[in-house]
């Protein structure tokens, strides 16, 4: 393919990972090109101060960042050769990557690529629809891959103990100012023209509760923002799922931010999607009881739902010259 395919492989994968989810779409990175590699790097100035003290969030959208670089590498044809945390001295490089051997890309590679501007954060109830028990075990798998464990809630009882943890954590949150003025600065108003941040379209403005219920974050916070799509029929929790990791290190961390993609690009080409709910785990005594109490002692690092939701939200993200250096 040669040099100059090369070069488009590394455009087309910069291109692809601005579309990563992150955070309240903080867009927490940036990428630089130096011949054939991508460094990517955290950026600092997006952390969340309030609910993200130790940075574990920032990594976990980076990594999912890096995961859609190898996967729209893969899809131009070119195996990535991916090394994490290179250098020791550099704490905020967090991967680089290259192409290598050519590779023709398999269906599987390929229908997640076609899912990497289409898949979308949902934050509402879901469609009284099942999952296919035969994709949550591809999830599982996929997840695994990427060196987490994805662990579906089976038990109601289980369920219930999560959903509880989460609205005492949402509720704690919002009497702290701290974690409303961080929520207030990554909220839009209705007509923003905001590349970042969470959209006033992408949540429903009254939103009918799950039962249990798994409360959502007050991105509208004390205005009436929010999408008027009818959400009456949408109460379904769908599936709780836990994404957790023998170890909390930084490098689990990019590793649950790449299993977090790859999961998600495989439940949305199958029509599923994702509704996330990290208020507990941005607690450290609550993430703490999931861990010995839900997760056999292994660290929880993401909590989601996954359901089909019927609605088509639009979605923001920064262009390639603000994310570049």
């Amino acid at each position: 393919m040669g040099v100059l395919s090369a070069k488009h492989a590394i455009d087309v994968a910069v291109e692809a990972a601005r579309w990563a989810p992150s955070i309240h779409n903080t867009q927490p990175w940036t990428f630089s090109v130096s011949g054939q590699e991508i460094r990517l790097k955290a950026d600092p100035d997006r952390k969340l101060r309030a609910a993200d003290t130790s940075g574990r969030e920032l990594l976990i959208s980076c990594g999912a960042a890096l995961f859609t670089l190898r996967t729209a590498m893969r899809c131009e044809g070119f195996e990535p050769v991916v090394r994490i945390l290179p250098d020791p001295d550099r704490p905020s490089l967090l991967a680089t990557l290259h192409p290598g051997a050519e590779v023709r890309p398999d269906e599987s590679t390929r229908s997640l690529g076609c899912e990497i501007e289409h898949r979308r954060t949902h934050r509402a109830g879901f469609a009284d629809v099942p999952v296919p028990e035969t994709l949550v075990e591809r999830l599982v798998r996929a997840a695994m891959e990427e060196g987490a464990r994805l662990t579906p809630i089976r038990s109601p009882e289980a369920v219930r103990v999560v959903a509880a943890l989460t609205q005492a954590a949402q509720a704690v949150q919002a009497q702290d100012r701290r974690f409303s003025l961080e929520l207030v600065r990554w909220s839009q108003p209705p007509g923003s023209t905001r590349k970042d941040g969470v959209p006033a379209q992408g949540y429903p403005r009254r939103r009918a509760p799950t039962d249990p219920d798994f409360p959502q974050r007050d991105y509208a916070w004390r205005h009436d923002w929010g999408s008027q799509a009818d959400q009456r029929t949408a109460t379904a929790v769908g599936i709780v799922v836990l994404l957790t990791t023998p170890g909390d290190s930084r490098q689990e961390w990019i590793n649950t931010g790449q299993a977090l993609q790859h999961v998600l690009l495989r439940a949305a080409a199958h029509g599923v999607s994702a509704a996330f709910h990290t208020q507990a785990l941005e607690m450290a005594l609550l993430r703490e009881f999931l861990r010995h109490e839900l997760c056999s002692d292994e660290y929880p690092q993401m909590i989601m739902r996954l359901g089909v939701t019927l609605d088509d939200k639009e979605a923001v993200r920064r262009s390639v010259s603000e994310i570049t250096e």
